[in-house]
């Protein structure tokens, strides 16, 4: 066998156009990681290590038929409920926050698993009411989307609880719930505004009042945000050139391998570094949706487009926390940030919709 023929069939199932997006985020990753490493390698083969498990997995999860996605659903949903409940039983705690649980072999944290699992398995139910669809059927996926969601914010992992959450909101937009109820949703949150805040944790509403005078605790709990927002200013138009980031390299800048990392590129890469980020992120998103316009069945355009929507969801939270404009949530920068979990979840789903682009017709079953 050749090496063309091996390549071709190597990648059959692989959509080249997406991967290349998600490559060249990745490359994005390596190269700001170097620096926000102190030019240390060790994080940057540590995300090497990352990647290639987490290619792994979207290959596997690229060249699977798409029927097996649809069978997985209700299984992988009913396990990741069933671990989300030994977290909140006997999960570990660690930093004030009960997320982890011991399985023997490994610690594992169940809520990643639900960031596919949940719209997995709302667009299983929705593509098996096709033909029949009702309030009922709405208020029945909620509920899906909610238990998963409650548990998680109960942890607390709010970063978690709004990005599930989000996932599972675009499955019923994109299933056809109407704007009358998604209006009534909006009205009856703000309306519930002063309850929902009394349920929040303290460091929480610390969070949310610092996002709007970050000064009045400026060493403290606005520092995170504080930081971030000099970190993007002073990048100015062509930044401060790699490796010469003063916010990074001089510890001023917390996080700067995970959460804000985004602050370390744009201190050194300027606007027009974040305008080729922002560039790249738009590609993917917009072949996500080319995805999802051409997928095969109700199924796969609900998952593709919930898939596709959460990846932008990512990316939006991540620089809006960064750049000061929201709450700092713990959400990493999707494909740039170091982390093994969130690379894993990611590319997961990009596997899903590779599969869904590459295969035949899902056939009923």
């Amino acid at each position: 066998m050749t090496r063309r023929e091996l390549w071709q069939r190597f990648s059959a199932h692989l959509d080249l156009v997406l991967l290349a997006g998600i490559g060249l985020l990745m490359l994005a990753s390596l190269v700001t990681l170097y620096s926000a490493g102190e030019a240390s390698w060790s994080r940057v083969f540590s995300q090497l290590g990352n990647i290639a498990v987490a290619f792994t997995l979207m290959w596997l999860v690229a060249n699977m038929q798409l029927h097996y996605l649809m069978r997985a659903a209700v299984p992988i949903y009913v396990l990741g409920m069933l671990l989300l409940i030994g977290v909140a039983l006997f999960g570990d705690i660690s930093h004030g926050a009960r997320r982890w649980l011991n399985i023997g072999v490994a610690t594992i944290q169940p809520s990643e698993l639900m960031k596919i699992a949940v719209p997995l398995m709302m667009a299983w139910y929705f593509d098996k009411y096709e033909a029949s669809l009702s309030m009922k059927n709405f208020a029945i996926a909620a509920l899906l989307l909610l238990l998963p969601v409650a548990l998680i914010a109960r942890q607390p992992d709010l970063g978690t609880a709004i990005l599930i959450g989000a996932s599972g909101f675009y499955v019923l937009f994109l299933a056809g719930l109407s704007w009358r109820v998604m209006l009534g949703m909006a009205i009856t949150a703000a309306a519930s505004a002063p309850f929902l805040w009394s349920m929040l944790h303290d460091y929480q509403r610390h969070r949310i009042l610092m996002l709007l005078d970050p000064t009045k605790d400026a060493l403290g709990k606005g520092y995170h945000t504080i930081q971030g927002m000099i970190a993007v200013g002073s990048g100015g138009v062509l930044g401060k050139g790699y490796l010469n980031g003063t916010q990074t390299h001089l510890d001023f800048l917390p996080e700067r391998t995970t959460d804000f990392i985004f602050a370390v590129y744009s201190e050194e890469f300027g606007l027009i570094g974040n305008l080729v980020l922002l560039t790249l992120y738009l590609f993917v998103i917009a072949r996500g949706f080319v995805i999802t316009a051409n997928a095969p069945t109700y199924f796969t355009r609900l998952l593709a487009g919930s898939i596709t929507l959460t990846f932008f969801t990512y990316a939006f939270v991540n620089m809006g926390m960064v750049s000061g404009i929201l709450p700092v949530v713990g959400v990493p920068l999707p494909l740039v940030s170091y982390g093994g979990t969130s690379m894993l979840t990611l590319l997961l789903g990009f596997g899903m919709l590779m599969s869904i682009h590459t295969h035949q017709k899902l056939m009923k079953t």
